[in-house]
């Protein structure tokens, strides 16, 4: 391992040494890599039977082109099958996630009619088919905080966010389509005995409302598979998979760097307007100071860090593009991996989870006629959250702030 001394606040830091020229046959040849990613993941998902039935997948043999794109694969070997529905609709929501975000960065070289209608349609179905997983991993996060506030062991602790088992057939939809997303594995009612009454409730009450709101992400994303518009995205993404639109002859000869460095000096503009200094500080005080706001808005401190989130993605979609990498990667020019890019990431998904359970647990706390008990317990919940929320940001700080190491 070798580690290379530069300055953080250096932009040219976040990724190292200038990376290998690639042209826009590089750019052609990751979306179409991710196009063939997107139809793979698509068939798997209709074949476990979420398509078969008419509610999911795109129908077989409805474009010829698509079924050609899988079985070409672009020189790349073939990708493990997912296990089942759930992680079919998660590389669905994956290669939809890097289409749109490589169309954003490199658009200039593209078609702009062809991306500016494509682009939105991608992030329209990677947030679609994302609501119902946030939803039951909320969940997963806000019981196991109230076990873990009551001194409580009696519920394992898991990783917040990771997917859990799904669930038998005997608990799962009655419609014969399987879930999208992984069923949450909640304590028993005799698990839930030794928690206070306060915090049973708040329990009962978090489940029942992010059920509630996890059976209708469940059913939009279904109605979304079997939507003309998908259907509509699915032809284009089959189209791409064979040709990609680039705007002329000169941009399959077009050097990418200059629009991958604009990517990443965005994320530095991003990243320097963020309080790092407080963020240094493993307690802010200030991250309360609209905790009795009546506003059920999320927390003003919330949109930049999301932001850099977003910025930081759309860095290493660019740095895949230009390393020829696999879509599991996000690798350097030299086939190394920044470390430091993987552990912010890592961070700012903490923050997100953290900041949005926080928001559940005040929309909790302020439903109607709930006992005090009850209440308190949510608003122990929501501080402990927004601390959560204080320890990514300043894992982030540590991060970021740390000279650059390639593996």
């Amino acid at each position: 391992m070798a580690q290379r001394h530069l300055d953080p606040t250096d932009p040219t830091a976040a990724t190292g040494p200038p990376p290998v020229p690639a042209g826009g046959d590089a750019l052609a040849d990751y979306l179409r890599a991710q196009a063939t990613e997107f139809l793979r993941a698509l068939r798997l998902h209709r074949d476990s039977g979420a398509g078969a039935h008419g509610n999911g997948a795109h129908p077989s043999g409805a474009h010829p082109s698509g079924a050609g794109a899988l079985d070409r694969g672009r020189g790349r070997g073939p990708a493990p099958a997912p296990d089942g529905p759930v992680d079919a609709a998660r590389a669905l929501r994956r290669a939809a996630r890097r289409l749109s975000g490589t169309l954003h960065t490199f658009q200039p070289l593209l078609d702009a009619e062809w991306a500016e209608a494509m682009r939105p349609e991608l992030a329209w179905l990677s947030g679609t088919l994302a609501l119902e997983h946030a939803y039951a991993s909320r969940l997963d996060r806000l019981l196991q905080a109230l076990h873990r506030l009551s001194g409580s062991a009696a519920f394992p602790a898991q990783q917040a966010g990771r997917a859990a088992p799904a669930r038998a057939a005997a608990t799962a939809d009655p419609a014969p389509v399987a879930p999208l997303a992984p069923s949450v594995t909640r304590p028993s009612p005799a698990d839930r005995g030794n928690l206070t009454v306060g915090a049973a409730k708040a329990g009962a009450l978090l489940d029942r409302q992010l059920t509630l709101a996890r059976t209708r992400a469940h059913s939009t994303a279904l109605q979304a598979l079997g939507s003309s518009r998908f259907h509509a995205v699915a032809d284009k993404v089959a189209l791409l998979a064979s040709e990609v639109p680039l705007k002329d002859t000169a941009a399959a000869a077009a050097d990418l760097r200059p629009l991958a460095a604009a990517a990443r000096d965005r994320l530095t503009d991003a990243v320097a307007a963020l309080p790092l200094v407080t963020a240094g500080n493993p307690y802010n005080a200030q991250a309360l100071v609209h905790g009795l706001s009546p506003d059920p808005a999320p927390h003003p401190q919330d949109a930049q860090w999301h932001q850099v989130r977003l910025l930081l993605r759309l860095h290493r979609y660019a740095l895949e593009v230009l390393a020829g990498t696999d879509a599991e990667d996000a690798d350097g020019a030299d086939g190394t991996t920044d470390v430091r890019l993987l552990a912010a990431g890592e961070a700012l998904d903490r923050h997100r989870d953290a900041s949005e359970a926080a928001a559940a647990a005040a929309q909790a706390a302020r439903t109607p006629r709930i006992a005090p008990a009850t209440a308190y317990a949510l608003g122990v919940l929501h501080a402990d959250q927004r601390h959560e929320v204080e320890a990514a940001r300043y894992a982030f700080q540590h991060s970021w702030r740390k000279e650059p190491i390639r593996l």
